[in-house]
């Protein structure tokens, strides 16, 4: 029963539906969107008396005619009001939502961004109606405008207004590629609190409402705080840098230059504190750039005892990341041959385990694990936990690594581990790795000084007319694809949709789960294709091919 319910989900609920109005996101967020809509709307229109009252003004002929429009301008005030703590708690990253739900709090952003447009909808209505309603309504004009606008509560309306303004059209995406995003989140707090003070002084009454968003927000500040504080400190045996009891570690870098696409940053480093689960992130701010900056980043190692080693593959884009890049290319101190080093401070873990009892216990779920770039850091450590046990060779699944990268260099950031996983995959049949290289042509299908020196020229493949025609043909364990063709200068992607389908045609029995963490156009191929293998009806027969899952990295893109 459960995996047939799982089977209907991902069948009708993963897939995208008007992304031209949405974005890239689920339809079950649509269905929640447009279940909050719907309740919202009854109850912003039920029980208010809709008429018309006519009142003489006295000492003149005139006569007021105040109707339905106002009680209704305050309903809906009243749930903007409402509707501002639920807001502010979709955003947190310490989530009450996730703790009773189990779903990372960066899922909940897209229900956070709406909530704020249907906000800003009401106010703009409630705003709309006693605009109507004292300017055109009420008699006589302008002098009972002119009264109406002169008080303090009016003011402090339209100076929340403002503010929501604001916060709603600043956080488009095309303002946030205008002004960067440090700029919209310091400022999306910052004008955040002032609108919640601005509400409060706009209507005193409902200040309820703002005292519960203002408590989940510092609640949300104050957790954050303690645990980066218990993560660093008390005793560490390993070597680090200790402030006020507190011991920070630092970082090797090991830089990857690239002018054309990028610098990737890979930092190495250990410290003390409680495990992990794999698939969760941390936040990582560097003092020695900036204390008012972190990043969500996932480590791609697997979380051990007491002490822990991370790793951390970064590519350097614009801001902190680039100062962080600019870096580690530098030598450190007067000893050119000491690779450079960073301080690192450790706000985490957030999100959910992607290992859940199922295939702890279990043998026989196939894993299709599919990255883009920097992404592989999400599926790695699920593999290494898998592929790496012992028991590995007698697992009765198949698993598939897909690795697409611009450049064969890319391996480089991975040599240690990607050899690893070469050598599990020569000595079993149930293991593939394919690296996709986009940006690099045919006339490079040999050996350079940037390619790992493990990988024989053999597993390096020459493009053909059809990326998917030599995948399916190709069953190497281990193998390099160049897809850009020697003629083109654009950038080639592989047909991913066509392996996973092939990947659960030949796999023999048990469901299959993709592993996903890449650009947002992969996860929406990923979820037309997952939507698609599904079949409830074979899956309530027992035939659990029909059963494909996926898990991916929700990733902000702007």
């Amino acid at each position: 029963m459960r995996r047939s319910l799982g089977s209907i989900y991902h069948r009708y609920f993963v897939q995208e539906s008007l992304t031209f109005i949405f974005g890239r996101t689920t339809r079950f967020n649509i269905l929640i969107l447009a279940i909050l809509a719907g309740y919202l709307v009854i109850f912003s229109f039920v029980g208010i008396v809709y008429k018309t009252w006519y009142i003489p003004v006295k000492g003149t002929n005139l006569t007021s005619t105040p109707n339905g429009i106002g009680p209704w301008a305050d309903r809906i005030g009243v749930l903007a009001y409402a509707l501002t703590p639920l807001a502010v708690l979709l955003c947190t990253r310490e989530s009450l939502l996730s703790l009773c739900t189990g779903i990372p709090y960066h899922h909940f952003n897209f229900l956070h961004r709406w909530l704020g447009w249907i906000i800003y909808l009401q106010s703009a209505l409630h705003t709309f109606g006693w605009t109507l309603m004292e300017g055109r309504m009420y008699k006589p004009q302008p002098s009972t405008w002119n009264a109406f606008i002169a008080q303090e509560y009016i003011i402090w309306g339209v100076v929340a207004m403002i503010f929501l303004s604001f916060l709603v059209f600043f956080s488009t995406k095309w303002a946030i590629r205008l002004t960067g995003y440090e700029f919209f989140r310091k400022a999306h707090y910052v004008v955040a609190m002032l609108y919640v003070g601005a509400c409060w002084g706009h209507w005193k009454q409902l200040s309820c409402w703002m005292i519960a968003s203002l408590v989940v927000w510092l609640l949300d500040r104050g957790i954050r705080l303690l645990r980066t504080f218990l993560t660093h400190f008390g005793p560490h045996a390993s070597e680090t840098y200790s402030f006020w009891g507190l011991h920070i570690p630092k970082a090797r870098m090991t830089s990857f230059p690239n002018d054309e696409d990028g610098d990737v940053v890979r930092l190495d480093f250990e410290h003390d504190h409680s495990p992990w689960e794999i698939g969760q992130h941390f936040y990582l701010c560097f003092p020695g750039l900036s204390i008012w900056q972190s990043h969500p980043m996932t480590p791609s190692s697997v979380p051990g005892g007491s002490k822990q080693s991370h790793t951390y593959i970064i590519r350097a884009k614009n801001g902190l990341t680039k100062d962080l890049a600019h870096m580690a290319r530098q030598p450190q101190g007067s000893n050119s041959e000491e690779p450079p080093s960073t301080s690192i401070v450790l706000s985490g873990p957030y999100g959910q385990t992607i290992v859940d009892n199922d295939l702890h216990c279990s043998d026989d779920i196939n894993l299709f694990c599919v990255a883009g770039g920097t992404g592989v850091t999400f599926v790695l450590p699920i593999l290494q936990a898998i592929v790496l046990n012992r028991y590995f060779s007698t697992r009765r699944s198949l698993v598939e690594l897909v690795w697409i990268v611009r450049r064969k260099s890319d391996m480089r950031w991975l040599s240690d581990e990607l050899e690893i996983f070469r050598t599990a995959a020569q000595a079993c049949t149930h293991f593939r790795i394919r690296v996709y290289v986009t940006r690099e042509d045919d006339r490079a299908n040999v050996r350079n000084s940037f390619t790992p020196q493990y990988i024989t020229n053999s597993e390096i493949k020459r493009p053909v007319s059809t990326v998917s025609h030599e995948t399916h043909l190709s069953d190497s364990p281990f193998s390099v694809h160049c897809l850009r063709p020697g003629n083109s200068d654009t950038s080639v992607h592989p047909d991913v949709p066509a392996d996973l389908t092939d990947f659960v045609q030949r796999t023999v029995h048990g469901p299959t789960r993709v592993i996903a963490s890449g650009p947002t156009g992969l996860i929406s191929s990923l979820r037309t294709t997952v939507a698609s293998l599904n079949d409830p009806g074979q899956v309530w027969k027992g035939n659990e091919r029909y059963d494909v899952e996926l898990v991916h990295d929700d990733r902000l893109e702007y």
